[in-house]
């Protein structure tokens, strides 16, 4: 199947991003949501599942539903054994270093760990204990075994009903969906881990914006898909929204936080819980890469070192977490710790790492075509 490159230079540019945001550096509060109230995580969530859309519903077509099926759990069980692994990197290596060297970043990350390691080792591998910055791949996960599903019931009769209870389910999760399920899982399973150890991100509200991209990525195989196409009010008005969050975001007094201390009106652009008026950012950004992405990608060279990131998202995201917990685990998680030069000295041989992880994957990965 035909690689689309600008998408792949996408996801290598969102794994820039992230890796900028999870390094403690003085880079890390100007690069953390740097156009907006919109962060790296939603871009490379919505462009895997626009990837997987166009990627899985096109082997439905040509194969049938129980093949899509079969690679969609086959990506999933990929997905899972790099998790594992990042998991007993995390409470092996990193753990032993930290206590060593008496790491205040790594205690305070594996609090629940090394109070209760056995239980905490055997709910991690059951994806439900997700220390900070390993709770992506288990919403991830979770996404990719429902997306045959999803998809499969999608594409025999339509994406309204589906877009309509992903949305109530949303919905639900603004008002504390996540929590009321806990409270019966401690009250009837006798669940001992602490909710704040489940992972930041919010899966029902995430789900929201997976299955979206997925949506998008099905329906440019659909037999009468047509390109995506915008009214020019709306792309003024996405213009106007997306300038004013990116003045809003470095020119306000409260910078990451769009309204200081007031917990409840910060909700409403809560990266966690997917708030909703930072669903508007997103779409008004969103709406502006559709249109004039593709041509502004025609005009610039071609980012061939983002490109193979980006094409070996997996593991390059995998070897991020590995530079993040190394770095945590020396250094602490003090921004200003380092002179600059020596962030530029960390973040230079950070990024080596990650394009040689990307550069070698991609070997192995056509050693095993050849």
């Amino acid at each position: 199947m035909k690689r689309y490159w600008e998408i792949d230079a996408l996801r290598g540019l969102m794994l820039v991003l992230m890796t900028l945001t999870h390094l403690p550096s003085r880079l890390t509060d100007p690069m953390g949501q740097p156009i907006g109230f919109v962060s790296a995580a939603e871009g490379f969530v919505l462009l895997s599942a626009f990837v997987a859309g166009l990627v899985y519903s096109r082997r439905a077509y040509r194969e049938g539903v129980d093949a899509m099926r079969r690679a969609f759990w086959r990506r999933a069980l990929k997905i899972y054994l790099c998790q594992a692994a990042t998991l007993l990197f995390l409470f092996t290596i990193i753990t032993a270093v930290g206590l060593h060297i008496d790491q205040p970043a790594v205690k305070n990350l594996l609090s629940y760990y090394l109070a209760q390691p056995h239980k905490a080792f055997v709910y991690s591998l059951l994806l439900v204990y997700e220390p900070a910055l390993l709770d992506i791949l288990p919403m991830y996960i979770f996404f990719m075994l429902m997306s045959p599903w999803v998809l499969a019931f999608a594409l025999r009769h339509g994406w309204t009903g589906v877009m309509v209870a992903s949305a109530t389910l949303w919905g639900l999760a603004q008002f504390g969906l996540s929590e009321w399920l806990y409270e019966l899982a401690v009250r009837w399973l006798g669940l001992p881990v602490p909710f704040h150890e489940m992972g930041a991100f919010n899966a029902f509200a995430w789900q929201f914006l997976w299955f979206v991209g997925l949506w998008m990525g099905a329906s440019r195989n659909a037999p009468d898909a047509r390109p995506f196409r915008f009214p020019r009010w709306l792309l003024a008005l996405a213009m106007a929204v997306a300038v004013y969050g990116i003045c809003w975001r470095h020119h306000g007094i409260n910078g990451q936080a769009p309204f200081g201390g007031d917990v409840q009106r910060n909700l409403l652009f809560d990266k966690w819980q997917l708030g909703p008026l930072r669903i508007v950012n997103l779409v008004a950004l969103g709406i502006l890469v559709v249109r004039f992405g593709p041509g502004f990608m025609q005009r610039i060279p071609r980012l061939r070192w983002l490109e193979a990131m980006g094409s070996a998202s997996l593991p390059v995201f995998c070897a991020h977490l590995v530079a993040v917990l190394s770095v945590l685990a020396f250094y602490g998680d003090s921004q200003t710790v380092r002179p600059w030069w020596g962030d530029v000295l960390l973040l230079g041989s950070v990024f080596m790492w990650l394009y040689g992880v990307a550069r070698a994957t991609l070997w192995w990965e056509g050693r095993g075509k050849a």
